[in-house]
């Protein structure tokens, strides 16, 4: 079984069942498609415990990101760098290279990792909200405020659930900028504007948003 699908078996078996209790349990009703609509959300944000920070430029902060990405397959790897080089596709060459230039700590603290899971909880609460949100017009809203009041709740039980999905550089390199890009433009509305701000030249950014599908779609 891929990642792919582990991730997805995980989200049919056990999150959305977990999503229809709380609805039952709160709302008094089910309704599947808010299930279906949260477990689309997390499934298609493979980067879903990382912080995607835009006010830092888009070189900056893909420089961070990688940093982060090694380091904390290196952790949950005891700092092996052969097994952090085949998950990667990178070699090991290239590996201590990047441990040295990007300032890499491989005995990070157990402190890094509650930092991972707060990301991801933080991740996961607003994308219950957000699919909340959607659904308030059709439900009544003393009975959704009671889903909002228990969104922490709700989310630390989904990420005990989430399993840990490990990618190549270059597919978290690709799902970075997807995720980076997307979230800019959102912020500041125009290519013009997104470009200025991330510093990227405004034919960089319109062929990396058309290579991601991000051109003429609503953000």
């Amino acid at each position: 079984m891929t990642e792919k699908e582990t991730l997805d078996n995980v989200l049919k078996k056990k999150v959305e069942p977990m999503i229809g209790s709380a609805m039952h349990r709160f709302l008094g009703i089910t309704v599947s498609e808010i299930s279906e609509d949260i477990s689309d959300r997390i499934e298609n944000n493979p980067l879903i415990s990382y912080e995607i920070d835009v006010s830092v430029h888009f070189k900056t902060a893909k420089k961070l990101f990688k940093k982060e990405f090694l380091t904390r397959l290196l952790q949950s790897h005891y700092g092996n760098i052969s097994s952090v080089a085949r998950i990667t596709g990178l070699n090991r060459r290239s590996i201590h290279r990047d441990v040295k230039s990007l300032g890499i700590n491989i005995n990070k603290t157990r402190k890094d990792m509650l930092k991972t899971d707060y990301y991801q909880k933080e991740a996961v609460d607003s994308i219950l909200r957000e699919t909340f949100d959607d659904y308030r017009y059709i439900i009544r809203p003393k009975k959704l405020q009671k889903m909002y009041e228990n969104v922490s709740q709700l989310s630390g039980d989904i990420i005990k659930e989430l399993p840990a999905l490990e990618m190549t550089w270059k597919e978290a390199e690709h799902e970075f900028e997807k995720a980076y890009l997307k979230k800019a433009l959102k912020k500041y509305k125009t290519i013009a504007k997104t470009s200025r701000n991330i510093r990227l030249r405004y034919e960089t950014l319109h062929r990396k948003l058309k290579k991601h599908n991000l051109l003429n779609k609503k953000i």
